[in-house]
């Protein structure tokens, strides 16, 4: 439009020029004619390159952050702990994390599997088969540096809705966000989402395979989320319109097994097809692999299959075993396009120790001396080879 514009302005101007000049009857006027055409048309040439170089958009810069997210494995507060956390005061689980909390204090956003509820001490504390936990399990997740716990897992139920109501009672005093156990359908509905400084929002989401064969009450479905895959795909759905990042934690599996089963693997890849970046699983209480699987549109999720057991009284070896696995979520932004990339997966295979049954630590492998564990060394690196036999580029922490 505005070129049209100017092309007729200028012809306007040329045809007045040229009836004054035949006007005149002056001598030499053809030449000044042409010459004041000329100056017309360099004139307007030049105003419009102006006109157009001012109009270019400029181009908008690539902006890119970072965050890292760690995960831990299971939570399972036998009685054997909370006993050697007693105090005279109450429980004191602290000392068991102290060797870890460096690793978990360095990530942006560092979660766990909180698979007992703390119900708290007046309720009557439990061990398996029917757990209740110490609040001041919390307590010690929040002070060695974790942001985020799920609580949807088979022992969610154990100690009925009374136990739930208090945990998450405990969680928002704490100001620990929680995911896979509710108070209420209000409570249940809202996606927890952590909005990070880099600005990265990461929605967190969590279900369980069932409850050990206890009712959910009828009416409270809110209590503990189950896997179902429409379910998952609403949820997600819902997420993607409030995050950057969606992480998936699952607790499914066979207990014990240290490869996934079909129904895993069907359920990662279910969740790689809906978008899901990265898919934290639970329940076997080994470690399993770390992979990377394809979802339908060409993305890729990240799937740490099974995380073993972060602190539990279990004494089987590999059951001693846990882990922290770690990655960086990469946020490209560029006007209006984003892009979301998962990378640099690390892993720090940790081990439960205790002194006849006391004292229990949770120390990262690579520091464990033979007198902690027989044959360390090889254990270490038969864990490393194990975790990361599908993932080879998968890289080892084994420093603070």
């Amino acid at each position: 439009m505005l070129k049209i514009v100017r092309g007729q302005s200028m012809l306007f101007i040329v045809l007045s020029l040229l009836v004054l000049v035949a006007c005149t009857g002056n001598e030499g006027t053809e030449n000044n004619e042409d010459d004041s055409v000329e100056q017309i048309n360099n004139q307007a040439q030049e105003t419009e390159g102006k006109s157009d170089e001012q109009q270019l958009p400029e181009e908008p810069k690539e902006v890119t952050n970072e965050i890292t997210v760690a995960a831990i494995g299971d939570l399972l507060i036998h009685g054997i702990l909370y006993q050697d956390a007693r105090t005279t005061e109450g429980y004191d689980f602290t000392p068991m994390f102290e060797q870890v909390k460096p690793f978990l204090q360095k990530p942006t956003i560092t979660m766990a599997n909180q698979e007992t509820m703390i119900g708290g001490e007046e309720l009557g504390l439990s061990t398996y088969p029917r757990f209740n936990s110490p609040h001041e399990v919390g307590d010690a997740l929040k002070e060695v540096g974790v942001d985020v716990v799920t609580l949807a897992n088979n022992h969610t139920l154990d100690g009925g809705e009374p136990a739930i109501e208090s945990a998450i009672k405990h969680w928002e005093t704490l100001d620990m966000m929680y995911a896979g156990a509710y108070k209420d359908e209000d409570d249940r509905d809202s996606i927890r989402v952590l909005h990070t400084d880099e600005n990265i929002d990461v929605a967190f989401l969590s279900y369980t395979y069932g409850t050990n064969g206890i009712p959910i009450p009828e009416g409270k479905n809110y209590l503990v989320n189950l896997i179902d895959k429409d379910k998952i795909a609403a949820d997600i759905e819902t997420s993607k319109e409030l995050a950057d990042v969606i992480i998936l934690s699952l607790h499914f599996g066979t207990e014990y097994q240290r490869l996934p089963n079909d129904e895993q693997k069907d359920l990662v890849q279910f969740a790689a097809d809906q978008g899901v970046h990265a898919v934290i699983g639970h329940h076997p209480h080994v470690l399993q692999p770390v992979d990377w699987v394809e979802g339908k549109d060409g993305n890729r999720t990240f799937v740490a299959y099974s995380l073993g057991n972060f602190l539990s009284g279990q004494d089987e070896i590999y059951r001693q075993i846990g882990g922290m696995v770690n990655f960086t979520i990469e946020k490209v932004t560029k006007g209006e396009e984003e892009s979301i990339n998962i990378k640099d997966p690390k892993f720090l295979p940790t081990f439960v120790t205790n002194s006849n049954r006391r004292d229990f630590k949770v120390i990262p492998m690579y520091q464990l001396s033979e007198n902690e564990l027989a044959n360390a060394s090889k254990y270490y690196q038969d864990i490393k080879k194990h975790m990361a036999q599908w993932v080879p580029e998968l890289e080892f922490i084994e420093s603070e």
